[in-house]
């Protein structure tokens, strides 16, 4: 059976986005630029020419869309749980 991934180390600031990422009920308050720093911190990010970002964390590929505002959606915030839960990330990681 393969070991799960070992998530990188966060530091402060990317801590406390992925714990509101992780919160129940979902936090209306989840700002894209901590969201999209928590990503490049942990994985890859890159930019395609029709503006939705495809982020890499280590097998996992996902699509994400910059939301019109500035707080990122119930729907974005859902694939981030699964793409990040994937890498080995949960709500309580405190890596150093």
């Amino acid at each position: 059976m393969p070991s799960p991934p070992t998530p990188e180390p966060l530091n402060h600031r990317h801590r406390d986005t992925l714990r509101h990422i992780f919160t129940h009920p979902v936090s209306h308050n989840i700002e894209w630029p901590d969201v999209l720093s928590l990503l490049e911190a942990v994985g890859s990010v890159e930019v395609r020419h029709d503006g939705k970002y495809v982020v890499k964390l280590g097998d996992a590929l996902e699509i994400l869309e910059r939301p019109k505002g500035k707080d990122v959606d119930v729907d974005e915030v859902v694939k981030l749980r699964r793409v990040l839960r994937n890498a080995g990330y949960e709500a309580s990681s405190q890596s150093p």
